[in-house]
C-alpha cells in the first residue's frame, strides 16, 4: 500500500530527525519539496509500479503548510500529517546551541527568535485540529522519537532492520564499510571448471556447483545460523541497517552465489538489498 507522509512543525523541533528515521524505514524523503511541483509528484506516485515511490515523505516548512491544504482534503493518497513540536524555551536553547538562524528571521517575517517561534506555534495549533499527529520532542530521546513514528505509521511490514548483501573479490580489496565480512573461498570454485569459468553466480549452473553439495549445504546452514543470531542482537540494539559482505577470490562466482542465496532467504522478513561489486563495475 502506497503511503505519503508530510512532516512539518516548528523549526528546530526535529523535522530533519524525523525524516532521517523515515529514511531508515525505507521512505523516499524529499526536503522542502516545492508545492508548485506537487501535482507532478502525485502523478508519479500513482503511476509508479516499482518500490521507489511506494513510501514517500515530504518535509514542509510550517509557514508553507496551508499551501498543501488541497492535498489533505482531496487527494486519494490520504497523506499522513505529522507535526513536530517542542517548547518555546527548548527551541530557543537549540538555536543558541547550534548558532543557526531561524528561517523566519532570514525571510524578515519575524523580528526576534521568540516572535518567529510564536508565529509557527500559531500555525501548528490550526493544523493540530486537522487529524494531524503531533510529536513533542521537548524531552524526547532519539529512541522515543523513533518509537512514536513507528506507532503512527504502523511500521510492521518488515523488521526494523534492513540488510545489504554485497559480494566482492578479495583480489580487488576488502571493503571499508562492512559490518560483517564472510570469506567463502573454502567453497568449491567454478573458476576451474571450463564450462563455468566465464559464467557468474547469477546463473543456476554456478549456484548448483557451489551450494548443491555436502560442504556447500553445511556452510550455508552454519552461516545462516550465525547471521540469525547477529541480526537479533542488532535489532535489540536498534541498529537500522547492516552491510554484510561476502568475499571470494575474484568476486564472480562463489561470493555472488552466496550473496544471492542470503538475499533470497532473508528478503521475506527484512528489507533487503543485494549488490555484486565486481560485476557492477564491469557493466
Amino acid at each position: 500500500m502506497k503511503k505519503l507522509v508530510i512532516i512539518s512543525g516548528i523549526s528546530g523541533a526535529g523535522k530533519t530527525t524525523a525524516a532521517n528515521i523515515l529514511e531508515d524505514m525505507g521512505y523516499l524523503c524529499i526536503d522542502q519539496y516545492p508545492v508548485e511541483l506537487l501535482d507532478e509528484l502525485i502523478d508519479l506516485i500513482r503511476s509508479d509500479n516499482t518500490a521507489k515511490y511506494q513510501h514517500v515523505a515530504l518535509t514542509i516548512p510550517i509557514v508553507d503548510l496551508e499551501r498543501y491544504d488541497n492535498l489533505f482534503r482531496n487527494s486519494e493518497l490520504k497523506p499522513v500529517l505529522i507535526l513536530i513540536d517542542a517548547s518555546v524555551q527548548t527551541i530557543i536553547n537549540r538555536y543558541k546551541f547550534t548558532r543557526r538562524v531561524h528561517p523566519l528571521l532570514i525571510s524578515n517575517k519575524a523580528n526576534s527568535l521568540i516572535e518567529a517561534v510564536e508565529i509557527e506555534k500559531g500555525i501548528l495549533e490550526k493544523f493540530r485540529l486537522e487529524n494531524a499527529y503531533v510529536i513533542d520532542t521537548t524531552a524526547l530521546s532519539l529512541k522515543g522519537h523513533k518509537e512514536k513514528l513507528d506507532a503512527i505509521l504502523g511500521y510492521d511490514d518488515f523488521n526494523n532492520l534492513s540488510i545489504s548483501f554485497i559480494s566482492f573479490g578479495y583480489k580487488y580489496g576488502v571493503p571499508d564499510d562492512a559490518d560483517l565480512v564472510f570469506d567463502v573461498r573454502i567453497l568449491d570454485n567454478p573458476f576451474y571448471v571450463s564450462r563455468l569459468k566465464k559464467k557468474t553466480g547469477n546463473e543456476r549452473a554456478v549456484q548448483n556447483y557451489v551450494l548443491k553439495n555436502e560442504k556447500g549445504e553445511e556452510f550455508m546452514k552454519r552461516l545462516i545460523s550465525y547471521i540469525d543470531f547477529t541480526l537479533e542482537a542488532y535489532d535489540i540494539e536498534e541498529k537500522r541497517h547492516i552491510s554484510i559482505y561476502i568475499g571470494c577470490t575474484g568476486g564472480m562466482h562463489r561470493s555472488v552465489t552466496v550473496a544471492n542465496a542470503l538475499y533470497k532467504h532473508y528478503k521475506k522478513k527484512y528489507l533487503c538489498y543485494v549488490q555484486h561489486r565486481e560485476l557492477d563495475e564491469k557493466v
